[in-house]
């Protein structure tokens, strides 16, 4: 025990001298080859509980840094995921991508965020700086891109996960749900419960757009020739729910039922409602959509659809990770994660 206290003492004074703490100085901290320390830090899933716990050990007595650029050079892997997703002001996007960062890290793997602020043109613009970098793989939300960007993901020749969504000309592999699909269940849902008189406030989200034109198609085909729709600046919050019903009321309309592109927009159509003294669902019903955590406990609780974020962080990581194991297999991949209608007091 003495022994290995001297090895601790002189590796942390080398590296107090400024001297640049090795990989091998780790391995004769914690008593394991250096294959074992390397392993370790980019694949623990191949060392035993005990191992890692050493090497981290010794990682932390040390100070020592990994060289992730050496690393990369030498087996052609950055251990480097890109993650673009619209905002991280939207907490609809949380669950999906905290699921993706927490396997991905146990696998070994490290993760980029870059916010796409809901532009195909700053998609792009990520693009060219991340791509220089050489990520082993990308994670973009939904699926709509620049050509551009579409040349170069293939081009660059890496796997890609659209996740999300789910689109007729995918790049690589698809992870996510059908928004029309959604649209229309919401459609038939509220036309079956008696709901006559509809109007949607969205934000200028391709997906949420989607979901929104399919509601008003599949309203057409049941019969409701008008759906009035008002469409309000990304990202969505509480004030655009509230400025959706203000510019509804303001033009002498009285719909029925809304139908929000997310739980944060029906929350804020919810406190407009409260303010005005309607009452809901009774004189105004309001479907949300994302099933945030907050939208079983307001009052009354919010009709949404769930569309399980973990699960399609988790489905979309092990869709990167089985591609990285075997990148020769390029079997496609289009993984439906589905959705759920969840009835609740608003409607």
């Amino acid at each position: 025990m003495a022994k290995k206290s001297s090895r601790v003492s002189s590796a942390g004074s080398a590296a107090g001298k400024g001297a640049s703490v090795t990989l091998i100085d780790v391995a004769k901290v914690a008593g394991v080859s250096p294959i074992t320390v390397s392993r370790a830090l980019h694949r623990p899933e191949v060392v035993s509980e005990a191992a890692r716990k050493k090497v981290l050990e010794a990682v932390r007595v040390t100070g020592y840094v990994p060289n992730m650029l050496a690393g990369g050079l030498a087996s052609n892997r950055s251990r480097l995921i890109a993650i673009f997703v619209p905002t991280i002001a939207h907490s609809i996007f949380a669950d999906t991508v905290q699921s993706l960062m927490d396997h991905l890290t146990a696998a070994g793997y490290q993760t980029m965020i870059g916010l796409t602020g809901y532009s195909a043109e700053q998609e792009e613009r990520l693009l060219g700086a991340v791509l220089g970098r050489r990520p082993d793989g990308i994670v973009l939300t939904g699926t709509l891109h620049t050509e551009e960007s579409r040349l170069r993901l293939q081009a660059a020749g890496i796997p890609v996960v659209e996740a999300w969504d789910l689109g007729a000309s995918p790049i690589d592999m698809q992870v996510g749900f059908s928004h029309e699909q959604v649209g229309q269940a919401i459609a038939n849902h509220l036309y079956g419960k008696g709901y006559r008189r509809f109007a949607i406030v969205s934000v200028d989200d391709s997906r949420a757009l989607k979901r929104s034109g399919s509601v008003a198609t599949q309203l057409q085909a049941l019969g409701i020739e008008w759906v009035p729709m008002m469409v309000l600046a990304a990202p969505a919050t509480v004030q655009s729910g509230r400025e959706g019903l203000r510019r509804l009321l303001a033009d002498g309309y009285a719909p029925q039922v809304i139908i929000c592109s997310s739980d944060t927009v029906a929350q804020g159509i919810l406190a407009e409602a409260a303010s005005r003294g309607l009452e809901i669902p009774g004189q105004l019903a309001v479907m949300g959509f994302g099933d945030l955590s907050s939208a079983a406990h307001l009052y009354p609780a919010l009709s949404t659809v769930n569309v399980d974020g973990g699960r399609m962080g988790e489905l979309t990581a092990n869709a990167l990770l089985q591609r990285l194991r075997n990148d020769e297999k390029r079997e496609p991949v289009r993984i439906d994660t589905g959705f759920t209608l969840i009835d609740r007091q608003t409607t």
